[in-house]
């Protein structure tokens, strides 16, 4: 729900717009310009520049998305989807998109959907899997994603919530599919920049998420992540930093130090 707030508050209230999303606040189904609780009492300009962080990740796995389609590929499968809407997006596009989440997640999905008049598109499917119970690559062949065949992976907003082992058995499975391509991101450890005049803030905003009981777990330096994905032969690595990735769309931020917060990353295995 953070996360398509952060989304649909874009759409109203900054400018330049980075990302633009029609069922972003259609799919909310709250005040659009209500506060998060996670935000409260935290710096205004940190809470913008993580709102143009989520729209800034979505537009580059936006992009990704639509680069793969022109070049032929024709299964897109989005990781940890939450109230995502790019299957919406890209309707008629002759792909399927593949959602994997958690069952429960997935129904409180399909009834915001529901609710907000947004007919699921036919060539969604959506991959429930409880992981105590079933694999990712269980689950994914069982709702036919052709693993003979290209995919693009995004998989954003969840890494830092996992351990480094299930960050590491997702990053081995991608790179197993052969002609793939992944978005993802992650967070640099807090206090790895102790001279970051935003490191208390992003610590206060992380202890408010671990109050509500997803707490961060995984931390990694750009090394630690190149290191990973190189071990698994992905071919290609690009990663960016939220400064970096907020000036590639014209958006200026404070002096953040760059390696500071979430950065994305692009990978692909050929």
């Amino acid at each position: 729900m953070a996360v398509a707030h952060a989304r649909a508050y874009h759409q109203v209230a900054d400018e330049p717009r980075v990302f633009c999303d029609p069922f972003a606040v259609r799919i909310l189904g709250e005040p659009v310009l209500s506060e998060m609780e996670f935000d409260l009492g935290l710096d205004p300009d940190l809470v913008r520049e993580r709102r143009l962080f989520i729209a800034a990740r979505s537009r580059f796995a936006d992009d990704t998305v639509a680069a793969a389609i022109a070049r032929g590929i024709d299964q897109v499968v989005i990781l940890g989807a939450g109230l995502d809407t790019t299957a919406c997006r890209h309707v008629g596009a002759g792909v399927r998109f593949f959602e994997v989440d958690h069952p429960n997640t997935q129904t409180w999905k399909r009834r915001r959907l529901s609710e907000a008049g947004i007919t699921v598109p036919a060539s969604l499917a959506f991959v429930p899997i409880d992981f105590e119970n079933l694999s990712l690559a269980a689950g994914l062949a069982g709702a036919g994603l052709d693993r003979s065949r290209g995919a693009v992976y995004i998989w954003l907003g969840v890494a830092v919530y996992l351990t480094r082992s299930s960050v590491d058995g997702t990053l081995r499975y991608i790179a197993s599919h052969g002609k793939s391509e992944l978005v993802f991101d992650y967070f640099y450890p807090v206090t790895s920049t102790p001279n970051d005049p935003t490191a208390t803030q992003l610590q206060a905003r992380a202890n408010r998420v671990a109050a509500a009981g997803e707490p961060w777990i995984s931390f990694f330096t750009a090394d630690e992540i190149r290191d990973s994905l190189l071990s698994h032969s992905y071919a290609h690595v690009e990663d960016r930093s939220a400064t970096e990735l907020l000036m590639l769309y014209g958006v200026q931020t404070g002096n953040r130090a760059r390696d500071s917060g979430p950065h994305l990353v692009y990978a692909r295995t050929a």
